[in-house]
């Protein structure tokens, strides 16, 4: 099992700036793809940023250049640095881990911008 923690969203007006982090913990000898979803009130979860454990990066049009995502693999953490934020950004953002062929996904952290 893999238990995965997220934390740094929060509240923040447009143009500013967050960092969500996720943590893993379990049994497992390594992560393979790293994943931060988003989902808003009415929408379809949206994949927003991945990370391969090479290091490979890939993003949605909609953040690309404004939204940044890396990985301590030595802490088993992934982050999403988000920078000029905007209303359309508010949702629940979630982590989402491959173990293998297994997929886990985290609580998810509310981020909320305001106009």
């Amino acid at each position: 099992q893999v238990h995965l923690v997220e934390s740094g969203g929060g509240l923040v007006q447009a143009g500013g700036s967050l960092r969500l982090s996720c943590a893993a913990s379990g049994r497992f000898s390594s992560l393979n793809l790293m994943n931060w979803y988003r989902q808003a009130p009415g929408k379809q979860r949206e994949l927003v940023a991945t990370i391969t454990s090479g290091g490979s990066t890939s993003y949605a049009d909609s953040v690309k250049g404004r939204f940044t995502i890396s990985r301590d693999n030595a802490k088993n953490t992934v982050f999403l640095q988000m920078n000029g934020l905007k209303p359309e950004d508010t949702a629940v953002y979630v982590c989402n881990v491959l173990v293998g062929v297994y997929g886990y996904w985290g609580q998810g952290t509310q981020v909320t911008v305001s106009s």
